[in-house]
């Protein structure tokens, strides 16, 4: 049987749903009720003719008017003189005390819930060509400091993080840590980035790029993976392809992320990255400056760019047709990079050349019209192969990869001695994949920063010697103070024997690494900061990933730090399109060059004018992109 509801109950309902609907019903309901007792005592005293005590008949608006000032103070009424008018004022205030305060308290609680939600980072952002970065590391801090370089050429950038942090939070350290943001702004969001609603609040579809960070969580590729997906995958995406650069921790994971990225996303395989700088590193001390000057935006990096006028013309021409650029190879039609490629390659419509410039405004198109004296130019004789003994200090999740990129370019006997004092580390060792049969592994369980064991291992017998903090034991911090305390060891041993031997190593932070000069190490690599540029580097260049990929590739021409005199005359004065000349003549390219300052240490000049003279020293060296 269909039961009768009452209209009471009907009227109850509404009120209660009406009610339920939050600080805008409360508002509007006793506003409503604060106006109704207004106007209603407003008339009650213009139709009666109730006046003060003397005092003159009011009309409505007046009544109204009085009525309202009573309802909002209540001491207002404490002037009044005529008791039925006090009477009719006191009924007045009573409401206003019960009803318009009410209202004030709901206003401002109001108010201040806004204030609360405003201050945790949940509004739509409005933005339109900005850059999101997701999530939240310690790589942060460089990423936007990089970014902050790059747009100081553009109109009103923007920056917009999201997290899962809190807002004000994440505000409070980007000013400690990047003070000076330039013409740009950092708009911080509190929220989930693989959640599709969270992810419209930072507005994506009118983003200029997008940088997914690997947060610091148990599982941070699934966290990545995810926000691609979310991404790509979302019904209300836009028409065009994102510019996304990821970082990827566990290159098994790439794949996955490759097939949901769909070609619109640049990985960043932060560990494959690092261990293949750190190899080459520690085979060429110096070179990590190297890596670095091309990654970061203060200084000379990487663009692509079309030339029509050298359409037809040999790379060996393009080469010789930038005097503050550097021709360093090309990208196919079809978009696969080749570095150093074929001199005698000619340029087609539609290929874009890679080159090395101080910006992109700067490529400028200028052939060169003068002569070269070909009697500076020499000839590297044929380099000599021999074993290498490399020794590795420490131990974390790279040094398996390390080892194994490490066994690509040795020679055959080399052998490549582990010393650390990690749990398990003969079972660790055991899962090293080594490519070919070159490089032979000895591991050995011992305290890699005790002077007393690094003696009896005497590391300057060694050719190469590698450093590793613990960062999976220990913080970024205590694990970077035992590196250091290695590598002062390692100089007492050196200086006591009266032997130089070539040690890099791997820093975590970046603000240790002038603490650690003190140790005079002859090169190292700053993990976090290079998966920083990198990322930033992604955001900015669509082909930046593949090239590095080239570029740390034993397949392809990879960078190296070579003699002065493979090239040129020893003290005499020559112009760097004589170096570039002489390299090219070796089936080379290159790219700067390496020298002594006056305090004894190394700078490296990448990009330098081809027409500015410089005398080379003994030891000096060219940076040169070499198949070998």
């Amino acid at each position: 049987m269909k039961q009768k509801i009452k209209l009471s109950s009907k009227l109850r309902y509404w009120f209660d749903k009406t009610m339920a609907a939050g600080t805008g019903a409360l508002i509007g309901w006793l506003g409503i009720i604060s106006l109704a007792i207004i106007l209603a005592f407003g008339a009650l005293i213009a139709i009666t003719g109730i006046a003060q005590e003397g005092g003159e008949n009011l009309n409505f608006a007046e009544a109204a008017w009085e009525t309202l000032m009573r309802t909002l103070d209540a001491g207002t009424m404490g002037g009044d003189t005529g008791w039925i008018f006090r009477g009719v004022m006191l009924l007045v205030t009573l409401a206003g005390i019960f009803v318009v305060s009410t209202l004030i308290g709901v206003l401002s609680s109001g108010i201040e819930s806004k204030l609360d939600q405003l201050r945790k980072g949940r509004s739509e952002v409005l933005e339109k060509d900005h850059t999101i970065i997701f999530n939240w590391s310690p790589s942060i801090f460089d990423v936007i400091s990089e970014l902050v370089i790059a747009n100081e050429s553009r109109r009103r950038p923007r920056i917009v993080v999201m997290s899962d942090k809190g807002k004000v939070e994440m505000e409070e350290e980007i000013a400690a840590k990047v003070p000076d943001l330039k013409n740009t702004k950092v708009i911080c969001r509190h929220g989930d980035p693989t959640d599709l609603y969270d992810l419209a609040i930072v507005n994506p579809n009118a983003s200029r790029s997008i940088v997914i960070l690997s947060p610091e969580a148990a599982d941070p590729d699934s966290s990545v993976v995810k926000t691609i997906l979310a991404l790509t995958q979302n019904p209300s995406r836009r028409d065009g392809k994102y510019r996304i650069a990821a970082e990827i921790r566990d290159p098994a994971n790439a794949e996955l992320a490759e097939i949901v990225g769909g070609g619109e996303a640049q990985l960043v395989l932060a560990d494959d990255l690092i261990s293949r700088i750190v190899v080459h590193s520690s085979r060429q001390p110096g070179l990590s400056a190297v890596y670095t000057e091309l990654l970061d935006f203060d200084g000379s990096e990487i663009y692509t760019t079309e030339e029509p006028k050298l359409e037809g013309k040999s790379i060996a021409e393009a080469a010789m047709s930038y005097e503050t650029s550097t021709v360093i190879g090309i990208v196919s039609i079809e978009g696969q990079v080749d570095l150093n490629p074929d001199k005698a390659h000619r340029i087609e419509k539609g290929e874009r050349l890679i080159l090395v410039a101080e910006d992109d405004d700067a490529i400028t198109y200028k052939p060169f019209t003068g002569s070269i004296d070909r009697s500076l130019i020499r000839k590297a004789g044929e380099p000599r192969i021999a074993p290498e003994r490399t020794l590795l200090l420490g131990w974390n999740r790279r040094a398996p990869m390390i080892a194994s990129e490490l066994s690509r370019f040795v020679a055959p006997g080399s052998v490549l001695t582990i010393v650390a004092d990690t749990p398990d580390l003969q079972a660790k060792a055991r899962h090293i994949a080594l490519n070919g049969t070159n490089l032979t592994l000895d591991i050995r369980e011992g305290d890699s920063s005790s002077r007393a064991e690094l003696r009896e291992i005497d590391p300057i017998s060694y050719d190469h010697v590698l450093v590793l903090g613990y960062n999976e034991d220990l913080d970024p911090q205590p694990a970077d103070t035992r590196t250091l305390v290695t590598l002062l060891h390692l100089r007492q041993i050196a200086e006591s024997a009266g032997k130089h031997s070539s040690v890099v190593s791997e820093m975590i932070d970046i603000r240790n690494r002038e603490l650690a000069e003190v140790s005079k190490a002859d090169d190292f690599v700053v993990s976090n900061k290079l998966v920083s540029l990198m990322l930033a580097q992604a955001a900015e260049n669509e082909y930046i990933t593949r090239i590095f990929g080239c570029l740390l590739d034993e397949d392809g021409s990879e960078l190296y730090l070579k003699p002065a005199t493979d090239y040129v005359e020893a003290g005499v004065e020559v112009d760097f399109y004589t170096v570039t000349i002489a390299a090219m003549l070796q089936g080379q390219t290159a790219i700067g060059y390496r020298r002594r300052n006056g305090a004894g240490t190394w700078s490296v000049r990448i990009n330098p004018s081809k027409s500015a003279k410089i005398t080379f020293a003994e030891g000096e060296q060219v940076v040169v992109l070499s198949p070998n």
